[in-house]
C-alpha cells in the first residue's frame, strides 16, 4: 500500500499543500496523512500517525525531502523506524525509493547535501544579521504586543481579563500581562 504524508509549515501555504495532495494522489497513494505545522518547533502528530499506520511491505510517500525531515539525523531516525517495520520510503521529486540499494544510497547522499545547504544558509543569515546590526540597520521583528498596547488598555479598562484580551487580539497572555505591568 502506498501511504502518503504531506506537510506545509504555515496555514497560508495553500497552493503548496494542494499541489502535494495532487501529486501524491496521482502517484496512487491510497491514504494521505496531512498537517500544516512547522517541522522545527512542533510535534508532527500526523507523521507519527503515518509511521504507526504503515505495515510491512507498505511504502511511505512524500513529495519532497524537506516535507519529511528536519535534518540528516531526523531523516535517519525516520528511515530506521520505517526499516524496522519493513516499510519503504519514496521521495517523488528526486525519484528516490529506499526499497532499492541505489535508493538508500541516494537518500543518504541527498540528505547530507540538504543539511549542508541548510547550515550554509543559516550561517549566511547570521552574517547578514551581524552586519546589519553593526550598521544599525537591523531592527529585529517589531513587537506585536507593544503595537497593540492601546487596545490592550482599552479592553482592560472595559473589564476584560488578560486571557480574554489575549484571545481577542491574537497575543500571548504573558504579553498582555507584560504590557499591563509596564504601564502600571
Amino acid at each position: 500500500m502506498l501511504v502518503a504524508y504531506r506537510r506545509t509549515s504555515r496555514l497560508e501555504q495553500v497552493a503548496g499543500y494542494e499541489a502535494q495532495l495532487r501529486d501524491l494522489q496521482s502517484h496512487g497513494c491510497e491514504k494521505v496523512f496531512s498537517e500544516q505545522v512547522s517541522s522545527i518547533n512542533a510535534h508532527r502528530t500526523e507523521l507519527e500517525r503515518a509511521i504507526e499506520f504503515v505495515r510491512e511491505g507498505d511504502i511511505l510517500v512524500v513529495t519532497r525531502l524537506d516535507r519529511l525531515a528536519r535534518s540528516v539525523a531526523d531523516l535517519c531516525q525516520i528511515v530506521a523506524r520505517l526499516e524496522a517495520k519493513k516499510v519503504g520510503l519514496k521521495i517523488l521529486d528526486m525519484a528516490i525509493d529506499t526499497t532499492t540499494p541505489t535508493g538508500r544510497l541516494l537518500l543518504n547522499l541527498v540528505g547530507s547535501i540538504a543539511q549542508f545547504e541548510r547550515e550554509i544558509m543559516l550561517a549566511r543569515q547570521r552574517e547578514g544579521i551581524a552586519k546589519a546590526k553593526a550598521e544599525r540597520k537591523f531592527k529585529g521583528r517589531a513587537p506585536t504586543a507593544r503595537r497593540k498596547s492601546d487596545a490592550i488598555w482599552s479592553m482592560h479598562l472595559a473589564g476584560k481579563n488578560p486571557t480574554e484580551i489575549a484571545v481577542a487580539l491574537g497575543l500571548g497572555r504573558s504579553s498582555v500581562y507584560r504590557i499591563l505591568a509596564n504601564a502600571a
